[in-house]
């Protein structure tokens, strides 16, 4: 049960480090924080104080905000298993984490260089575009960006409204991808990044870019994703084969 305190200014700063104090130590995975009104009243201050507090609080990964629920603390930081066949929608559902995706933008366009170059396209060829953002408990977790090869994928934009990209990739087009290169950055938030993933400005983000071919190894599909690193890390799993060790080798 949260104690009370006396604050000292400047109070919002006080307000959030009692707050954050209260919800490691009083709180478990799931808990709503007090409504504002209460907040404000057990600690004699408006409610716009509150609010600033409690935005500290969500910059920080603690809590996140649900229109009509409250402000609830925030599960866990999830561990996301990087390998050739992974999902994203399999890997919250493994964890337990109902997840939904938000497609925000998608259409025909000329990409970066970089990208053409990857599908062997020439650079002022249009690839198909979709920008979605991945919700885990209602609170965004990462941006992402999908360059596809669109004459794989004949008929996307009619049938594409968000969901799992995977899952109507499978369904419909018959595709199992898996990921033959993995590329992963350090990043900081821009004024997209801020609004859609409701983070700070220049807050860190972890980057992860994929290559997904189809069973024949032809690229299909470049995944670029923009993920809140206080919500999220990646872990990448080795298979490995013991002839593949020298026995009379001694590591250093």
């Amino acid at each position: 049960m949260m104690s009370r305190q006396i604050l000292t200014m400047p109070r919002y700063r006080e307000l959030a480090e009692v707050l954050v104090r209260e919800v490691r130590a009083d709180y478990a995975p799931g808990d709503l924080l007090p409504t504002e009104a209460q907040l404000a009243k057990r600690f004699a201050v408006n409610r716009h104080t509150v609010r600033r507090a409690l935005d500290e609080l969500v910059a920080a990964g603690l809590v996140t905000r649900h229109q009509g629920r409250g402000t609830q603390v925030v599960d866990r930081r999830l561990d996301y298993a990087v390998s050739a066949g992974s999902k994203v929608t399999q890997n919250l559902a493994g964890l337990g984490l109902p997840s939904n995706t938000c497609c925000l933008e998608q259409g025909l366009e000329t990409p970066p260089e970089a990208i053409a170059l990857r599908f062997g396209r020439p650079a002022d060829e249009p690839l198909l575009r979709v920008d979605t953002v991945r919700y885990v408990d209602d609170a965004p977790l990462m941006r992402l960006r999908h360059w596809f090869d669109p004459e794989r994928v004949p008929g996307w934009l009619e049938r594409y409204r968000g969901g799992s990209t995977r899952a109507l990739l499978g369904q419909h087009y018959g595709l199992r991808l898996h990921r033959r290169r993995v590329r992963i950055d350090a990043a900081t938030a821009t004024r997209d990044d801020a609004r859609w993933l409701q983070c700070p400005l220049n807050a860190p983000l972890l980057l992860m870019t994929s290559e997904n071919t189809d069973a024949d190894g032809a690229l299909v599909e470049i995944s670029m994703g923009r993920a809140r690193a206080d919500r999220l890390s990646y872990h990448v799993d080795f298979d490995i084969d013991p002839m593949d060790f020298d026995t009379d080798e001694v590591a250093s």
